[in-house]
């Protein structure tokens, strides 16, 4: 979390680039893509499934699904919320085998590195964090994330990061 001795920290960044010389070596050009096929023309993913997972009803359209929960925050005492784009959201698009999954999360400060954490363990890449807003209450933060595969792994891979960081709208019933 970037809180150590200056050594320490300075080692930390070393290994990093000393893995990307390692990789370079192995693979000098950077890849167009992440070796995945196409998810084709038109998505047709299957709802339910989905719905079940994250004990909610998603919004389908056109073969894609777009969940959306809300996360509730003051600012200037006012209550902003999910109509405002204070939610968590992952849509999906491709077909029911071979998917991916967008989406941004709202969190408040001390859930970021659970959440964070959790989607990685999945395989789940985090493209950005940022911040939407300022001076709101609680603090809120946002990120970008995105991944292939399995419809339902990717739905339950961000379905047991909302239930790990503590968000609320999620059902625990279809946890494993």
């Amino acid at each position: 979390e970037g809180q150590d001795s200056v050594d320490k920290l300075a080692m930390a960044v070393r290994k990093v680039y000393d893995k990307i010389k390692e990789i370079r070596a192995v693979n000098p050009k950077p890849a167009n893509t992440f070796a995945q096929k196409s998810l084709g023309e038109k998505s047709s993913i299957t709802a339910a499934p989905l719905n079940e997972i994250f004990g909610l009803q998603g919004e389908a359209k056109d073969g894609m699904v777009k969940f959306s929960i809300g996360h509730k925050a003051k600012m200037h005492d006012f209550e902003i919320g999910n109509d405002i784009g204070v939610n968590t959201w992952a849509a999906f698009a491709g077909s029911d085998d071979n998917a991916m999954v967008d989406g941004d999360f709202a969190v408040e400060e001390d859930q970021l590195q659970t959440a964070l954490k959790s989607l990685r363990r999945n395989r789940i890449n985090i493209v950005a964090i940022h911040s939407h807003m300022t001076h709101e209450q609680p603090r809120i933060l946002f990120f970008h994330y995105w991944g292939r595969g399995p419809a339902k792994k990717l739905a339950e891979a961000i379905r047991d990061a909302l239930v790990a960081s503590g968000l609320s709208g999620v059902s625990t019933e279809a946890q494993r």
